[in-house]
């Protein structure tokens, strides 16, 4: 039986594009970027080549882009450094923030750095922008607004620029986690106003443990990690060559298709979404499905019955890999915070099931009549 992999948002498969491209920087050119023989300078230009390519596609400056091992790390950087360097005394996120986000604002105010504020929701999961000028307004000190530009679970999107206006208006530095975006959607960095954004390749078909980090050019901050120049001093540590060149490929070809696999992944969500609702009564989806919304994710919700909380186990052992919550937690079949603040409703089960461009209508088919059986 082959397997059904309905769980994009989670990872996504390496393009054979992208190892192609990777090989050689795992075999013969091996050279270590800091060293000064032509070796190492292979290897740095390499580098070098690959910023100008993520920059030049994000329509930002090279010297702003920094790569990482991924989205978690670059999250941490910027809030971190946000109410080290940039003196950010007030924290602005939302319930529904990716672990990354909620627990480092969450271990700053324990610590007594920052005093935490989280912004209201509207009942479909968008963030309530009234309430964010609000809180922007009443309070006077230093404001980090930590907001990410697609939720995982949900997949509900965030308007940067309405957003980042709203901070500019109020003197807030803005971080976006755009794990779920860098590689989906068009970014237009130098007329978005955002100081920080991040990307992690293994969404959008690129290798696993290697991220980007986008730093405004007028804001200054200190490294994260410390013990070497690396990074033009923002990141200790030997660089990860082929993960660097394997990013920037993979955002190259998800660029050049975009409008194309987009359409296409978009009608795949649009087709299940349909056939669910034709099979399988009670059924009802989180989140502002065909609205602003990813195209890539479907939040579906399930009457809870005795078999329907077996779900997951139940589609894993028809080869059939989605999620409950997100991917950190979905081992552990623990409720979802996002779906808890979002529709805190007993009765249901979520299943989240996000695709890509490899997905087809027949895997659909499989899947809804698999639903229909458990269900």
């Amino acid at each position: 039986m082959n397997r059904i992999y309905f769980d994009n948002a989670a990872t996504t498969s390496l393009d054979p594009q992208v190892l192609e491209t990777m090989m050689p920087y795992l075999t013969e050119k091996f050279g270590n970027a800091s060293s000064i023989y032509s070796y190492g300078r292979e290897s740095r230009t390499a580098i070098e080549q690959a910023r100008k390519v993520v920059a030049k596609i994000l329509n930002a400056h090279p010297a702003e882009i920094f790569f990482t091992s991924g989205g978690t790390e670059s999250s941490n950087t910027v809030i971190n450094a946000a109410v080290r360097d940039l003196g950010c005394k007030h924290i602005i996120t939302s319930p529904i923030e990716h672990h990354a986000t909620l627990h480092t604002v969450e271990q700053l105010q324990q610590s007594g750095a920052v005093t935490l504020s989280f912004v209201k929701l509207l009942p479909g999961g968008h963030i309530d922008l009234t309430d964010l000028e609000n809180l922007l307004s009443t309070h006077k000190e230093k404001t980090l607004v930590t907001l990410m530009h697609a939720n995982n679970e949900i997949g509900n999107m965030l308007d940067l620029n309405i957003v980042g206006n709203i901070c500019k208006k109020y003197d807030a530095v803005f971080h976006s986690d755009t794990v779920q975006t860098v590689g989906h959607f068009p970014f237009d960095l130098r007329n978005t106003p955002v100081h920080f954004i991040t990307g992690s390749a293994h969404k959008f078909h690129g290798p696993k443990g290697i991220g980007l980090l986008y730093i405004n050019e007028n804001v200054k901050i200190k490294p994260h990690i410390q013990g070497g120049a690396q990074e033009r001093n923002m990141r200790a540590g030997t660089e990860n060559i082929y993960g660097i060149v394997g990013l920037a490929k993979a955002l190259e070809i998800a660029t050049a298709n975009y409008e194309k696999d987009s359409a296409y992944i978009n009608s795949i969500k649009k087709y299940m979404h349909d056939e669910l609702i034709k099979n399988i009564p009670g059924v009802a989806f989180n989140g502002d499905v065909f609205g602003k919304s990813l195209y890539t994710v479907l939040s579906v919700c399930l009457p809870k019955t005795n078999k329907s909380e077996m779900l997951l186990f139940n589609m894993d052992i028809n080869h059939i890999c989605a999620s409950g919550g997100s991917a950190c937690a979905s081992g552990a079949d623990q409720d979802s915070h996002v779906i808890r603040a979002v529709n805190n409703n007993p009765d249901r089960v979520t299943v989240r099931f996000s695709f890509s461009k490899h997905n087809t209508t027949k895997e659909v088919d499989i899947v809804v009549a698999k639903l229909k059986e458990i269900v």
